[in-house]
């Protein structure tokens, strides 16, 4: 498993995966906010600020957690591809 510094895995702990949320796609504490389509907005261009003006209830750790979950599943894929 990849190093993750102690804060990481604290961030990780608000992406939730439940069958009975979005399709079991992984969301920011439960709440309707795939990890996707926030994404989808930062890549869009929008920052930080801009996606919290949006969405009152998610906070930048909210954030940083769908960026570390990003980082860590593209990171867990490559190794899976070197491995094959």
């Amino acid at each position: 498993m990849p190093q993750i510094a102690s804060t990481g895995l604290l961030l990780l702990d608000r992406i939730t995966i439940d069958p009975l949320v979005c399709h079991g796609k992984p969301t920011v504490r439960g709440m309707r906010y795939t990890v996707e389509s926030i994404l989808e907005y930062l890549a869009g261009g929008d920052g930080f600020e801009d996606v919290l003006s949006e969405f009152p209830d998610l906070t930048r750790d909210d954030l940083l957690a769908c960026l570390q979950f990003a980082t860590l599943s593209l990171k867990l894929k490559s190794q899976r591809f070197v491995a094959a």
